[in-house]
């Protein structure tokens, strides 16, 4: 929710909007006075200010001015006494967004302050999609029966609800999402923000993307938290960051394992106290918003070698959702090329086109290293390729899957025993994790990485094998 300072040297009438604001705001300040004033705008953002014209120290139009020239800086709503109306114009050519008359109706200021608080959420989704429309998720579908993957989704949904409302006093909920490149981190921290939504007692506030591998290193701490205009060479104008946009929603940090580890310590401080500054800035600014950061990379070995922090990583690892590959996902991979291609047939004109048998043995053959970004982008392929009306193997042009004679051992050494057993996938998974788990004497973060796998996923094989947790 935002927040409102009101400038009055009438205490009773001060306290009594106060009072009213209070229904609309999560945070209300008083001042008396134009130095009280900018005291309490230079410690903190606000997002409307509601002020008197006459002041003892001076008017409020020379503070509606300076409000006005900053990136998102607050609206102002003037008061003014009758017979001073033309102050009050003077007030909206220099930036004010309303004005009212003296004795004020309460009924009336919050028809305003409704109004403009609406009407700065609109510019504050605005801006989100400008500066995040490369980052855009598109046609998000949660499709897929694996276990692995539903558990993922149930976990992700829990989190949405239990921070449908942040509360904006204090840490930032976060969750991390770890899974390989194509995965559906993307997907998830969708998920999570609509879930949230849904749930939310407002309309659940903005969903701000940002990849991190994507921004400039000398820009990264600019593009979070904003700038203060003549902050740096290039900062000609104030600018607000993408915390500032994310408030009372969704903040998605992508690739959060390529952030460098000093923007992580500033990250940190965000995440525990949802305070941060604009570089250059002296004014505290107040965020709230839910936060889901997501990497392909395993942290913890970073963490071993210095290149992630521990306590950051502890902070955003208290919450953890692990995605499998699609590889592992069983059948997943059919019904997710089923649904791209009846997405894209119909946007083309191709209604009705369909995979051939040997299209669909093609697709579940295949180890889609890639995962879902690699098959929707086959499948979008092989639709232009087809000539008719079904896509068969050829037009989906994957490389074929390597088959092993019986018997035969692959690359790696590794060879199965058909003649002694054991026969079953399940006995085959099975010896595997109680391999790895051996040889990394029962740490299952260990070895989870030692076969490849996120530990959550790990942990959900050993539990359906009917091994103990250790």
């Amino acid at each position: 929710m935002p927040s409102i300072l009101i400038v009055e040297d009438e205490e009773n009438l001060r306290l009594t909007i106060a009072k009213r604001l209070r229904r609309y705001a999560h945070r209300v300040e008083e001042a008396s006075a134009i130095a009280e004033a900018r005291e309490h705008l230079s410690a903190s953002a606000f997002d409307l200010v509601v002020t008197d014209v006459n002041l003892p120290d001076g008017s409020g139009v020379d503070l509606v001015e300076e409000l006005a020239g900053e990136d998102g800086g607050a609206d102002a709503v003037v008061i003014t006494a009758f017979g001073t109306v033309e102050s009050a114009v003077d007030a909206m050519r220099k930036g004010a967004s309303d004005y009212l008359q003296k004795p004020v109706s309460l009924d009336e200021l919050s028809l305003v302050v409704t109004r403009l608080l609406e009407a700065r959420a609109v510019r504050t989704r605005l801006a989100v999609f400008e500066r995040t429309a490369e980052n855009a998720i598109g046609g998000m579908e949660i499709i897929g029966e694996d276990p692995g993957w539903l558990e993922a989704v149930e976990t992700a949904k829990r989190f949405a609800e239990a921070h449908a409302n942040p509360a904006g006093d204090g840490a930032l909920p976060s969750v991390l999402v770890t899974g390989e490149t194509g995965a559906g981190k993307g997907v998830v921290a969708r998920l999570v923000h609509e879930h949230a939504s849904a749930h939310a007692e407002g309309d659940g506030g903005p969903f701000v993307h940002v990849n991190c591998a994507a921004i400039p290193a000398n820009l990264v701490e600019s593009e979070l938290f904003g700038h203060e205009k003549g902050s740096f060479t290039d900062a000609k104008s104030a600018r607000r960051g993408f915390f500032e946009l994310a408030d009372g929603g969704t903040l998605f940090l992508d690739e959060i394992g390529e952030m460098s580890p000093e923007l992580q310590a500033k990250l940190l401080l965000v995440m525990e106290n949802g305070t941060y500054r604009r570089v250059g800035g002296a004014a505290e600014r107040q965020v709230s918003a839910r936060v889901v950061a997501a990497t392909n990379q395993d942290l913890a070995a970073r963490v071993s070698d210095g290149g992630f922090r521990q306590d950051l990583y502890y902070r955003l690892g208290s919450f953890v959702i692990g995605l499998p590959p699609l590889r592992e996902r069983g059948r997943d991979a059919i019904l997710l090329a089923q649904r791209t291609l009846e997405r894209l047939a119909s946007t083309r004109g191709k209604a009705g086109t369909r995979f051939s048998e040997d299209a669909l043995e093609a697709v579940r053959a295949h180890s889609w290293p890639g995962n879902a970004r690699e098959l929707v982008n086959a499948v979008q392929r092989a639709l232009i390729l087809c000539r008719g009306d079904v896509i068969d193997a050829g037009d989906l042009a994957l490389a074929p899957a390597a088959v092993a004679p019986a018997g035969a051992t692959n690359p790696a050494g590794f060879a199965i025993d058909f003649e002694n057993g054991p026969h079953t996938i399940e006995a085959v998974e099975r010896a595997l994790l109680e391999q790895a788990l051996a040889r990394c004497g029962g740490n299952i973060t260990k070895a989870a990485r030692l076969v490849g796998m996120p530990r959550g996923s790990f942990r959900y094989r050993m539990e359906k094998a009917g091994l103990a947790g250790q």
